[in-house]
């Protein structure tokens, strides 16, 4: 993976792709062998959004690679609540690390930040609109369970607004792998994002029910309504709590399923499928620290230490 900067889940390919999970994988087997392989590294963690797990697992695996992290605290604190431009932002910060990692309310801010810095960037969620390290440890998931060629991979919920679907949904691109959306008609992909999977010759149909499709399936990837990204409250209310499965759902699944969330979950994933051999998500989630650390690791050992201008061809 020879690219400076890591925006959208569409800049990789399936080299790519199976470049980082390898190495997740040899992470995972053999952690000793990459602990401190960048000591003397500092990474700037620049959340503008709430986060628990992105922040919590690139902080592990920066830490586990030897690497320092710095961070903005809260943004009401920073000189964002002054006026600071995010480009201004950056440019700063680029000053104090060698990779940032950069989550952001509006989307393209990620863009934005890599066309003012030279050192890479990570985006870990801009908006609406991509999260491609989350869709790098789904990847890792499914290929450890299942593989990643000849799926039927079924994704339900929030499509509109929720960009760990649009990551996934464009990598899942690169595999063989049939896909299956379930919505309300009013959460279904954004135009845009429909156009771009029909343009792969991506075989994919959409649904407003699961139980029609749920024993074609082999991954089961649910993801919450967002609240707020909602422009509109009253809209929120009108689909909140529609799509959730519970244990009973399940039964008429196959023994395989493997069902993976993103979280946080609200209330689409009943408790009581957590006991079921189903429950990937905590799995998935933990997967974050193998993933990040090679992924880390990539982009560091690509990135020029001069700071020049390196590589990346889809800034």
């Amino acid at each position: 993976m020879r690219q400076d900067h890591l925006i959208t889940a569409t800049q990789l390919s399936r080299d790519d792709i199976e470049a980082v999970l390898d190495r997740a994988r040899e992470v995972a087997d053999d952690p000793a062998a990459y602990a401190d392989r960048h000591a003397g590294r500092v990474l700037a963690l620049c959340f503008f959004e709430p986060s628990t797990r992105t922040r919590m697992s690139f902080d592990s695996a920066a830490k586990r690679l030897g690497i320092d992290t710095i961070g903005m605290g809260d943004v009401d604190s920073s000189s964002v609540s002054k006026g600071e431009s995010l480009s201004d932002t950056v440019r700063v910060i680029e000053g104090y690390a060698d990779a940032m990692v950069l989550r952001h309310p509006s989307e393209g801010a990620a863009t934005l930040a890599a066309e003012h810095v030279s050192v890479p960037v990570v985006n870990a969620g801009d908006g609406a609109g991509q999260h491609p390290s989350q869709t790098l440890l789904d990847l890792h998931t499914i290929r450890e369970n299942h593989g990643l060629d000849d799926l039927t991979v079924g994704i339900m919920g929030d499509l509109k607004y929720g960009r760990t679907v649009h990551s996934l949904a464009a990598a899942l691109t690169e595999f063989d792998v049939n896909q299956h959306f379930i919505s309300p008609e009013s959460l279904r992909l954004p135009r845009s994002v429909r156009f771009d999977l029909h343009e792969t010759g991506a075989q994919i149909r959409e649904h407003e029910e699961l139980e029609p499709v749920l024993d074609e399936l082999d991954v089961l990837y649910v993801t919450r309504i967002q609240k707020e990204r909602f422009p509109d409250e009253n809209e929120y209310h009108r689909v909140a709590g529609e799509y959730q499965i519970d244990a009973e759902t399940l039964e008429e699944a196959d023994d395989d399923l493997t069902v993976m969330h993103p979280l946080p979950r609200v209330d689409e994933i009943a408790p009581d499928v957590d006991e079921t051999d189903h429950a990937t998500y905590f799995e998935q989630a933990h997967n974050g620290i193998p993933v990040r650390m090679a992924l880390l690791d990539t982009l560091l050992e690509n990135a020029n230490p001069d700071g020049d201008e390196g590589t990346e061809v889809d800034r």
